[in-house]
């Protein structure tokens, strides 16, 4: 038979189909309870559109629909099996994982931010990675502790 009547994949469906692996931080997987949750929803979430991407009758528009999920699948599922949970601060003498903790800047913005795992950090909604330069200067500083961060001096306020 003739190449001319073969259907063959296109390199461009080629790569749509292998996408790269997200990539995975070097640093521990902390998580709060909250994280762990959005986690593991985030991974079902992932893969209900992989099984629903299944009903697709062209191979290779399925291939195109399973890719993103089935690689946001690997990567959730690694994640959720690399958790180190760890419960909220019973004190807040100092700043920890999982605390809320509000600081004025040198240049005058007071900010508040909970300090949370790298995959539930949104800094648009409270909360930033412990892996950040902001949360790895203020871990284990108490209220009224002046810190370097970013060129700024940030006091910290309080702790919740």
């Amino acid at each position: 038979m003739s190449v001319a009547f073969t259907k063959e994949e296109s390199s461009e469906t080629a790569a749509e189909t292998l996408l790269p692996d997200r990539p995975i931080s070097d640093h521990p997987n902390l998580v709060t309870q909250s994280g762990l949750r959005q986690l593991e929803a985030q991974l079902a979430e992932a893969r209900a559109a992989y099984e629903a991407a299944q009903a697709i009758d062209d191979v290779n528009e399925k291939r195109r629909q399973q890719a993103g999920p089935l690689r946001d699948a690997r990567y959730f599922a690694e994640r959720v099996h690399s958790a180190e949970l760890i419960p909220d601060p019973v004190t807040h003498d100092t700043v920890a994982f999982g605390a809320t903790v509000a600081y004025s800047r040198d240049d005058g913005p007071r900010q508040t931010y909970r300090i949370v795992g790298e995959d539930e950090a949104d800094p648009k909604q409270g909360s930033i990675s412990f892996a950040s330069p902001v949360a790895r200067a203020l871990m284990g500083k108490a209220v009224g502790d002046v810190v370097e961060a970013g060129g700024h001096e940030l006091e910290i306020l309080s702790i919740a």
